[in-house]
């Protein structure tokens, strides 16, 4: 079923998240500033000074809308979103539970090499041999990815893709404006991908590789990894000295998340919903490898594609 994928930025607005006759509007004391058919939206981020009225949280979980509660660099710290519908919800949380370290670290691997190609891309344009060594490490991932290509392949990539930034290091937690840039963008991503785990009846802390204790959202965080470089290519095709509340920025970070990714012009969102339910056909059984689209580009789907 083709879902919304609209992102509401609601993170610096002062007044009232509501809903009315299957809309979702933005209110400032009785004015109505902005309303958006639910049906169109994916992800709403909301900051501390907006409030929330019951009727947009019954408009929001009807359409699959997530909505994200985040701080003043756009981190999401808290969250609303449906609870799964999927028919085999129960099936799945107990096949994902018991899944086997070897098929875990399979798709892992299988997730590693779409993000390390991907990379490339984004690269090639700015170090092409660089970009090279890239594709030769992506080529030699091994189940599980023991020897960490994963993060050999980050510190190349980190290190050449923002050439022209002195000592940039890649932060999560950063207050610089590469950093929070692409934390924002991660974010709208994110949701994407909570609302896709979630529609596929699965179970949000059991990742694959991501384990963190105190994360809901380990799973979510592993189905994300290909579809990052989508977001840096945004962030690194734009002038020195641009930050989040550069005109135009957070509005092209949400284009660049909402961009079609496979080779038919399916949209990140759609892709994320297809891998997520392709993974819990994998973690039944029903198929024997993940199958995992590459980013090719900002123009994808109109380039040569290939999986991992």
């Amino acid at each position: 079923m083709a879902r919304g994928w609209r992102i509401i930025d609601a993170s610096n607005f002062e007044g009232t998240l509501a809903g009315r006759r299957g809309r979702i509007t933005l209110h400032e004391s009785t004015i109505s500033l902005s309303e958006f058919p639910a049906e169109d939206l994916a992800v709403v981020l909301i900051g501390p000074n907006t409030s929330v009225t019951s009727a947009a949280l019954h408009y929001a979980a009807k359409h699959d809308v997530v909505i994200l509660a985040v701080d003043w660099r756009g981190v999401p710290y808290s969250g609303v979103f449906n609870w799964s519908a999927h028919t085999r919800v129960g099936a799945r949380h107990i096949a994902q539970a018991s899944l086997s370290l070897p098929r875990k670290k399979n798709a892992w691997m299988q997730l590693v090499k779409a993000k390390i190609r991907g990379q490339a891309e984004t690269l090639r344009p700015i170090d092409r041999d660089a970009a090279a060594r890239l594709d030769s490490i992506a080529r030699n991932v091994r189940t599980g990815d023991p020897n960490n290509a994963e993060g050999i392949a980050a510190r190349i990539y980190w290190q050449r893709v923002f050439r022209e930034t002195a000592e940039f290091s890649r932060d999560q937690f950063g207050l610089d404006n590469l950093n929070v840039m692409l934390n924002y963008g991660y974010t709208i991503l994110r949701g994407f991908a909570i609302r896709a785990v979630l529609g596929a009846g699965l179970a949000p802390p059991l990742g694959l590789f991501h384990r963190g204790r105190s994360n809901y959202f380990n799973l979510v965080d592993d189905l994300i990894e290909p579809f990052r470089p989508a977001i840096d290519d945004f962030v690194v095709r734009l002038i020195d000295g641009t930050s989040l509340n550069s005109p135009g920025v957070k509005q092209g970070l949400a284009r660049a998340a909402s961009q079609p990714f496979l080779p038919d012009g399916t949209r990140i969102p759609g892709a994320l919903d297809d891998l997520a339910q392709q993974l819990g056909r994998y973690i039944e059984g029903d198929v024997d490898r993940l199958r995992v689209a590459c980013w090719a580009g900002p123009v994808a789907g109109h380039q040569e594609f290939s999986y991992a």
